[in-house]
């Protein structure tokens, strides 16, 4: 029994994780690389001959799985895919001046297209089949060498434009686009939820100590880390929701409001922010100090209308609308980056679409504290 035991854990260990994928997006990506390979293939095959599309045919096929399939991947963006494509081409022209087609051609080809790929970072595993491909590949009689070339990369530039449109067609963000952290001041400084814990700087370190390359980007693997956190401690908070901790005695005005009575109810009740109902009670919009203060619209309107309240002026012209709430029932962990990294003073709560609530910064921290305390005894 140990020996079968130990023959299972050896052989598990060959096994590939399950994937954390659903059926709908294997059905999703599987149709995308279906079509996106077929109309790039059909096109090349209608402008260059099908023989030539035949041709080629291995490294779309390639590219077309990685493109729909795993199109967040680093190996799967627009330059890669391009990039490599180009690399494999130009390596493989050149080694066709100096030898003659062959497997030893086709392997040098292979190496040194991978070799440039790296610092250009374009690596994409179906250029190497192209420079495979390239290698044996024939210009028609009396055409420059460097034709051969074109339906190739134009198959791979299909390929991507495809993906572009059926990617996002399917919300499927595509290519993935790098996420800035919000300044809200305008300053050097890091967003506050990048200030402590795990910084950028930890995770490029990470990466180098693994001394090879990775399929996913930095900026994945920030969001799959602080992703990560999140559930940690939405573990370790139990269920300390939204309803619990917002303020119930709601100071609130209307659209018809002037901001001079605005501006008194901000300053008698110590508030940051006020929420602003219709005649049904809906929230309509929400309005701060600083609204009030600093006209909106462009620098020059800002600089006619002056910096200073308009008593004549109603809350209706300057509040902000639509408002950013969120439910009753939202944990707590989920307002954090909402009211830290936002620039958010306050969050109107809603419940069945009413207003319920506000909370507030000085609402989150006290949470947080009742939290650390409860671990702490």
């Amino acid at each position: 029994m140990p020996a079968l035991t130990g023959w299972r854990h050896r052989a598990a260990a060959y096994l590939p994780d399950i994937p954390h994928t659903r059926p709908r997006e294997w059905l999703r990506a599987s149709l995308g690389a279906s079509l996106g390979f077929l109309l790039s293939a059909a096109t090349c095959g209608l402008l260059f001959g099908s023989s030539v599309a035949l041709h080629f045919a291995g490294p779309w096929a390639a590219s077309a799985v990685l493109l729909f399939a795993v199109s967040s991947g680093a190996l799967a963006q627009p330059w890669s895919v391009i990039g490599s494509y180009l690399c494999a081409s130009l390596v493989a022209l050149l080694i066709g001046l100096f030898l003659p087609a062959g497997i030893a051609s086709a392997a040098l080809a292979l190496g040194l297209s991978l070799l440039l790929m790296y610092p250009l970072r374009c690596l994409h595993p179906p250029g190497g089949a192209l420079a495979f491909c390239m290698v044996f590949a024939s210009p028609l009689p009396g055409e420059p060498a460097w034709m051969a070339s074109l339906p190739a990369i134009s198959g791979g530039l299909g390929l991507v434009l495809l993906a572009l449109l059926f990617n996002n067609l399917t919300r499927m963000p595509y290519p993935r686009r790098r996420s800035l952290a919000p300044d809200n001041h305008q300053t050097q400084d890091p967003a506050p939820g990048a200030r402590v814990g795990i910084q950028a700087a930890d995770l490029d370190q990470a990466l180098d100590e693994l001394e090879g390359f990775v399929d996913i980007t930095r900026d994945d693997l920030e969001r799959l880390v602080r992703s990560t956190e999140r559930h940690a401690l939405r573990r370790s908070m139990g269920e300390t929701r939204a309803r619990e901790m917002m303020s119930r005695d709601l100071i609130c005005a209307s659209p018809e409001t002037p901001l001079s009575h605005a501006l008194r109810l901000l300053v008698k009740h110590h508030l940051k922010a006020l929420p602003i109902l219709d005649e049904e009670r809906r929230l309509v919009g929400i309005v701060s100090l600083i609204d009030l203060l600093v006209p909106r619209g462009a620098w020059w309107k800002r600089l006619l209308g002056g910096i200073g309240l308009r008593r004549d002026r109603l809350l209706g012209e300057v509040m902000t609308r639509p408002v950013l709430h969120v439910d009753a029932d939202t944990h707590a962990v989920e307002l954090i980056p909402l009211l830290s990294d936002h620039g958010l003073h306050c969050l109107p709560v809603l419940e069945r679409g009413e207003l319920v609530g506000v909370i507030t910064q000085t609402d989150l921290i006290a949470a947080l504290e009742r939290d650390l305390l409860s671990h702490l005894g």
